[in-house]
């Protein structure tokens, strides 16, 4: 629906205003604009630049349970600033107790773990940390660490009180260790079937998740993955491949209705390319408007996200944020006379 041909036996009301909650093949003219008007519902998903954060930001953490209608934004790029989003707007919060980037969070607004990275100016392995920090709504504070340093981890996890965290650099070596935290302690359970570092995770909780893409190669600079791993609580077991190969990407969602965006193909190929799971496969979805690695800094659901900040040349971070509608939403578009 977006030309006057297919108007034919439409009844159009005439309104001041756009309806709020218009319905599939509603027709209306707005008498403030002009502008003829209906709603239809998309084949694809789309996403949609709104409001920049405060701060410039990569590598952080985010709620990544939370809707894209608010979620909590931490550390990235050597920043220890917090910011929180509601829907419209960005407000700082306070800070995490050590800047550092290349973490990952889990969990709510209210109820957040920040986890990993390196407080150092350059990745080395004298600046990876364990360190482990919970948010409850107002402050961050330090908890036990984790069992060993990790740079560029994910996980899931529906709070501050269960989460999972997986694979990592850890100094010069990629790694498959996975550990889990039960609100106070992390313990080490089975491994990756592959050793990588900067993957995405997506999962609502800390028994059933997704590692997908990520860095697999010798050097931080090559070979970005593919690879899907499924996590059922116990055991990782490897799955259908994404379409695109790569690895800094952003995701969200549960391990069956899960969404992964952005990231880079080495050596210099930022990619935009967004993709759904639908609990066996990977299908290719709307793209970014801008391609940048995301590195962990998402939140929402498959129909719904955030992709907050990130970086699309060396050094270049960006403070940019874009929501996403998933396939099937609602959607008011104007007519043309073509």
């Amino acid at each position: 629906m977006a030309t006057y041909k297919e108007l034919r036996g439409t009844q159009i009301e005439a309104v001041a205003t756009d309806p709020s909650n218009p319905v599939e093949g509603q027709v209306w003219y707005n008498t403030t604009s002009n502008v003829l008007k209906g709603s239809t519902r998309t084949a694809t998903g789309a996403w949609a630049t709104t409001t920049a954060m405060s701060s410039t930001r990569w590598g952080g953490s985010a709620s990544s349970v939370s809707p894209s209608s608010s979620a909590i934004m931490a550390t990235g790029a050597g920043t220890a600033n917090t910011e929180s989003w509601n829907g419209s707007s960005w407000t700082e919060l306070n800070n995490v107790n050590e800047a550092r980037y290349g973490t990952w969070g889990t969990g709510t607004t209210t109820s957040m773990l920040a986890f990993g990275g390196n407080a150092g100016g350059s990745p080395t392995a004298s600046g990876d940390r364990n360190s482990t920090e919970l948010w409850n709504g107002t402050n961050w504070t330090e908890v036990n660490n984790m069992g060993s340093v990790k740079r560029y981890p994910a996980g899931t996890g529906a709070d501050s009180t269960a989460s999972l965290s997986f694979g990592s650099f850890n100094g010069s070596n990629k790694i498959a260790n996975t550990e889990t935290w039960n609100g106070t302690n992390w313990t080490e359970v089975n491994d990756l079937n592959t050793a990588k570092s900067s993957m995405a995770g997506v999962g609502a909780t800390y028994t059933a998740g997704i590692c997908v893409g990520g860095n697999v190669g010798n050097s931080p600079n090559v070979n970005g993955s593919g690879e899907t791993e499924l996590w059922n609580g116990t055991n990782w077991t490897e799955v259908n491949d994404l379409n695109t190969a790569r690895r800094d990407l952003g995701g969200c969602g549960t391990n069956t209705l899960g969404l992964v965006f952005g990231g880079l193909k080495p050596p210099s190929t930022w990619h935009g390319a967004t993709e759904s799971w639908n609990g066996t496969n990977w299908t290719e979805d709307g793209d970014l408007n801008a391609g940048r690695e995301i590195t962990g800094q998402a939140s929402g659901t498959q129909t719904a996200a955030l992709a907050c900040g990130g970086l699309n040349a060396p050094g270049s971070y960006l403070n940019l944020v874009e929501e996403f509608t998933g396939a099937g939403a609602s959607v008011t578009k104007t007519f043309t006379d073509s």
